[in-house]
């Protein structure tokens, strides 16, 4: 066996497994593994979705090879656990599969999300690999303004979307021989990403630069919204992988085992055909860890770092403005998003030179406006794995090195206003 582990990452190209391509196979300095394989939906050459200059970069290395698969076929994910030619099979698997858009409906969310990650984990297990890591979003009902949760805290499952996220959990850590383990992450930001409400926030502060108004979030100042950069989830993922290897299932859960507690589904039909779903009164154990940075941001910290990349006010909306929000809020998300729509537009043709095909938007998806909280303990995984923060604050210099990146690839606009 090689002295570097073949390296097999799955889905994850919208969230975080560009970033953990770029930390495997460095530009500069010497890489992780022998060889890493990617599979996704989208495809790099044409372009199908937004890369980065970063994972462009990547791409071009010898080691990476990606390739285009539909993993909701189970004779694709086989195909995907075949190595590169001459190369010795997989011995990490990095699982960043699932549906990331809140309102598909109900069967897109468990075949996207609960059923891929079924069948990638069944053939992982069948495969021997050492380490199968399993990277979960946030979406949990957590303290809006009190307490962090731990990992063994549990949570409600936030929504079809939350919901089917964590049956995919469930469903993994039912697989016999599976060296599972899972990671679960605050609210992702960092260069070149996209997906979540930390990017949007950014580029909203930008609106209101353009607008020369103070900028203003709904709810409360105090709402629990903790942070991680994407650096550090993907030096979290190797870590866990490292530490399960030569642990193996059973050790693993005796040093940091979880109940996956159950949550009855949303549609009784859905799993009664689907294969791998534990029933209530069968919870499985699995290694747990969050992934979270020390700022433990809120909502007025977070803005109130944007406000300052900007130099523009900030504030909070009062009473009033917030309770006609909850009574007509479809209304306010379609008000808001055409407001700062018309000002984006105006900020990239305006732009020397200008980006109107920038992949980065000032639209805000209506659940990223509801008064929900992401609040989790980052003790564990620093205890237990031994892994330290890169990047511990979400501060000016994080968010400003995101959008001096952006500016560098040319999708952030140049502009002075």
């Amino acid at each position: 066996m090689s002295a570097k582990p073949n390296v097999l990452i799955l889905g994850g190209l919208m969230s975080c497994s560009r970033s953990l391509a770029s930390f495997l196979v460095p530009e500069s300095g010497e890489p992780l593994v022998s060889s890493l394989s990617i599979y996704d939906k989208y495809t790099v050459n044409p372009p199908t979705t937004y890369l980065g200059a970063a994972f462009k970069k990547t791409l071009e290395s010898p080691l990476v090879h990606y390739k285009q698969a539909n993993l909701s076929i189970p004779a694709a994910v086989q195909q995907a656990f075949e190595p590169p030619e001459g190369q010795e099979p997989f011995r990490y698997v990095f699982d960043c599969t699932g549906e990331m858009t809140y309102d598909r409906p109900d069967v897109i969310q468990r075949d996207n999300t609960a059923k891929v990650a079924y069948y990638i984990g069944t053939e992982a297990a069948r495969r021997g690999v050492a380490a199968y890591v399993r990277l979960t979003m946030p979406y949990y009902e957590t303290s809006l303004e009190k307490k962090l949760s731990d990992e063994k805290d549990n949570p409600k499952p936030q929504g079809v979307r939350g919901a089917w996220w964590h049956e995919a959990l469930r469903m993994l850590a039912g697989i016999q021989n599976l060296n599972l383990v899972i990671l679960r992450a605050s609210c992702i930001y960092g260069p070149y990403n996209l997906a979540g409400l930390v990017t949007p926030r950014i580029t909203i502060g930008r609106v209101y630069k353009h607008l020369n108004e103070e900028m203003k979030y709904l709810w409360s100042p105090d709402i629990h919204m903790n942070t991680v950069h994407v650096d550090d989830v993907s030096g979290a993922m190797w870590a866990a992988a490292e530490w399960m290897a030569p642990l193996g299932r059973e050790q693993a859960n005796n040093v940091a085992g979880e109940v996956i507690h159950y949550f009855p589904p949303t549609q009784k039909d859905l799993v009664a055909e689907l294969e791998g779903h534990l029933p209530k009164g069968s919870d499985p154990v699995a290694p747990l860890f969050n992934i979270t940075d020390d700022s433990n941001s809120t909502a007025n910290s977070m803005g109130q770092v944007v406000a300052k990349v900007f130099d523009i006010k900030f504030g909070f909306y009062g009473f009033v403005v917030n309770t006609k929000v909850k009574m007509d809020y479809d209304s306010m998300v379609e008000d808001i998003n055409e407001k700062h729509m018309q000002a984006w537009t105006e900020i990239i043709l305006k732009a020397n030179p200008p980006v109107p095909n920038t992949p980065i938007t000032a639209w805000i998806d209506g659940h990223m406006l509801a008064k929900y909280s992401v609040a989790y303990t980052g003790d564990k995984i620093k205890r237990v794995v031994g892994y330290q923060l890169t990047k511990p604050q979400f501060n000016v210099e994080s968010v400003q090195e995101i959008i001096d990146l952006f500016k560098a690839e040319g999708t952030w606009p140049n502009l002075e206003d």
